[in-house]
């Protein structure tokens, strides 16, 4: 008898097969594009979905050097807003009073991507309608239809409804997975995860370079190094101190000096008292 495990990864792996690669090599170029022109990504949720924009923010910040920013991170201005100006306006005035601009841009974790007119994810739609209307790129990874989220998106990756009983765990489980692929994509990623950056082999010989976008990104000014793999194949970049051996810091006397002549004295030695009558106190002048 087949068990629920083997149908829910047969179904999953199906669901792979049918993403689209496409739209995602053009969603991994738009947002290569925000960061190389020196924009923000912002990158909202709502719901299980939530949870996915702080994960990634990190990715996209440490891995892609892409400055990224989640409105759902901050608890107390979500609140806030929700419980003063409503829910619906939560992430469009927090666009705003974040100055979004056509630079940036706005990327959407969502299952059925918004739909104002029936009042499905209502606040994702009006973030995205002020995206469009400052410029600024829309990009989503959506589920179903894809919503509002594909009808006003530069690029957007829709993850297919095979599977009409499990639409939203299938969906929220690859969105994951395609986001760690746009982190892990080469046009995207500037620094090494730490274990795989451990495992570099010490015949690896790396070379200086900048990051593609011609800027160094800071990697290349903060000492990375690209290295390139035995085939000449380019790998991550990883920072010269990961394989510079540490010197030991000697005593100012040099490896012989007696350790207690490097001492501090205790700092009473140093506070004439008034009792005493030295120093510089102003009670022992008077």
């Amino acid at each position: 008898m087949t068990t629920f495990a083997e149908t829910y990864l047969r179904e999953t792996a199906e669901l792979v097969d049918a993403l689209d690669r496409g739209a995602i090599e053009a969603l991994a170029s738009a947002l290569a594009a925000v960061r190389d022109r020196g924009g923000r990504l912002f990158v909202l949720g709502v719901g299980g979905s939530a949870g996915h924009p702080s994960h990634a923010v990190n990715d996209f910040r440490k891995l892609c050097a892409l400055e990224a920013y989640a409105p759902t991170d901050n608890v107390s201005e979500l609140t806030a807003r929700t419980n003063d100006e409503g829910w619906e306006t939560t992430f469009v005035e927090w666009l705003r009073g974040s100055r979004l601009r056509e630079l940036d841009g706005v990327l959407v974790f969502s299952v059925g991507g918004g739909d104002a007119a029936r009042g499905v994810s209502a606040n994702l739609v009006r973030a995205l309608e002020l995206a469009r209307e400052a410029g600024a790129a829309v990009l989503g990874i959506v589920g179903r239809d894809g919503g509002a989220t594909a009808e006003l998106a530069d690029a957007c990756v829709v993850i297919p409804p095979l599977v009409a009983e499990r639409i939203t765990p299938h969906t929220e489980g690859l969105c994951a997975v395609v986001w760690h692929l746009l982190v892990s994509h080469p046009s995207l990623q500037a620094a090494p995860t730490r274990w795989e950056a451990r495992g570099l082999p010490p015949e690896v010989v790396a070379d200086l370079s900048l990051h593609p976008d011609g800027r160094g990104s800071g990697g290349a000014r903060r000492g990375r190094r690209r290295a390139r793999d035995p085939a000449g194949r380019r790998l991550p970049l990883e920072r010269l101190s990961a394989r510079r051996p540490q010197r030991r810091r000697e005593p100012p006397g040099g490896r012989g000096a007696d350790a207690d002549a490097l001492r501090l004295p205790p700092l009473h030695a140093h506070a004439p008292s008034a009792r005493s009558g030295g120093g510089d106190d102003p009670r022992a002048a008077a």
